[in-house]
Order: C-alpha cells, then sequence, then structure tokens
C-alpha cells in the first residue's frame, strides 16, 4: 500500500498537516489501513526531502501545514496512470502457511484449509454486513455524493471480493489435495519397505530425488504432477 501516494492525494485537495491527514486517509479508506501520526509525520519528511510537498505556513490552531509541488502533482499523475505492479506480488502469508504445510508430515493440510476458510468467510460475512449498513446510510441522503463514504464502499467492495476469491481457492486447494491423496498415499508404501526402515537406496549426502523417502508425501505427489503438467 502507497501511503506516500495516499497523502500526496490528499494534499492536492489542499494544505493539511499531519494529523489532519491521518484523520482523512482513516476516513476515506475506513480505518482499514490505519497510520500512526508519527508514520505520517515521516512520510511527509520523505516527501519534502524529495520536493514533492513544501512547509505552507501555519493554521489559526498553530498547526504546521505541508503543500503539494508542482512536481508532487506530476508524481500523483503517474501514480495514478500506472497498473499496480503485479511482477513481484506481494508475500502471502497464507498462500506460504499452506506450501510449507503440504511438507510438513505432521500437519493436517485439509484442517488448516478448514480453519482458514472458517475465518474467510466470517470476514466476508462482516464485509458484507458493514457494506449494507454503509449502503442504509448513504440512502438516507439522496442525491448528495459524498466522497468519503463512495471510497468506504470501494474498499468494501475490494474486501469482500478478496475474500470471495480467498474461499474460492481454499475450496479448490481442498480438492487438489483429495485428489492427489491416492498418489501421495502410493509413493509413501513405495518408499517404505515392509519393514519399516527408510530406503536403502536413498543418496548418503542427503540429496533429494524423485521417488526416495525424502520426497515422498503429498510434496513428492504435488511435484510429479506438476511435472506432469
Amino acid at each position: 500500500m502507497s501511503i506516500r501516494h495516499g497523502l500526496l492525494a490528499l494534499l492536492e485537495r489542499g494544505p493539511r498537516y499531519g494529523y489532519q491527514l491521518r484523520t482523512e486517509f482513516e476516513s476515506r479508506t475506513g480505518s482499514t489501513w490505519p497510520l500512526n501520526v508519527g508514520q505520517v509525520y515521516t512520510t511527509v519528511a520523505r516527501l519534502e526531502r524529495d520536493g514533492l510537498v513544501v512547509p505552507a505556513g501555519e493554521d489559526e490552531g498553530g498547526h504546521a501545514l505541508y503543500a503539494i509541488t508542482e512536481d508532487g502533482r506530476d508524481e500523483l499523475k503517474q501514480w495514478f496512470a500506472t497498473p499496480v505492479d503485479r511482477a513481484n506480488p506481494p508475500r502471502n502469508e497464507l498462500a506460504i502457511k499452506l506450501a510449507m504445510a503440504v511438507g510438513s508430515p505432521e500437519v493436517d493440510v485439509r484442517a488448516v484449509i478448514q480453519a482458514q476458510r472458517t475465518h474467510t468467510i466470517r470476514a466476508m460475512q462482516d464485509y458484507t454486513r458493514l457494506k449494507g449498513q454503509a449502503l442504509e446510510a448513504a440512502s438516507r441522503r439522496p442525491g448528495e455524493f459524498d466522497p468519503d463514504d463512495v471510497a468506504w464502499q470501494l474498499v468494501l467492495d475490494q474486501l469482500i471480493f478478496q475474500a470471495e476469491a480467498e474461499a474460492r481457492w481454499l475450496d479448490h486447494c481442498e480438492t487438489r489435495l483429495v485428489r492427489l491423496a491416492p498418489q501421495a498415499a502410493a509413493a509413501e508404501d513405495r518408499q517404505v519397505p515392509a519393514g519399516g526402515t527408510a530406503d536403502q537406496d536413498a543418496p548418503a549426502d542427503g540429496g533429494r530425488q524423485p521417488g526416495t523417502a525424502q520426497d515422498g508425501g503429498l510434496r513428492g505427489a504435488l511435484r510429479r504432477s506438476r511435472s506432469r503438467r
């Protein structure tokens, strides 16, 4: 999330001071991504260093104001015109958790999925309820346009769509694991002899080779599945 450009967008509407920027940012996003005042002032200091904002005196209450510069406006226009980069997506904790769970013999991956799905659906219901409240509040002011209300509804839409996609992805993960379970079980049976000892032909240096005990379980099944695609 670009706090830097979010603050520039608020300053484009006129000079602001730090606490005002924080309040308006949280109002615009429904406090979905809360800021602390220190974070705001640190970002504003960097914007000033880069020539994107300048001090603009004080208001009647003695608060130090900041104003956007022409370079700042150009930076903001460029930000709005440039698509969000997906070439290097941010780390997703849930995807990492499931990736690690697949390779952990002591973890019930389906239980992890079910617990997360319950949480995700509950969150989606909460977001949907908040959206209903926002729409109801807006209906009491017909013909009135409030940028903060509209922005909050857009944020809620994104959260709802994201939760829906996550729930569908979890369903897909569970279906794939169920389909691969027989292959994983067969692979484990092949890798562990009847006496219960590890494969004697495993490489002495501990290297991982397809078909060995070290490459067994769901991880091995997933690797072989990927190689066939």
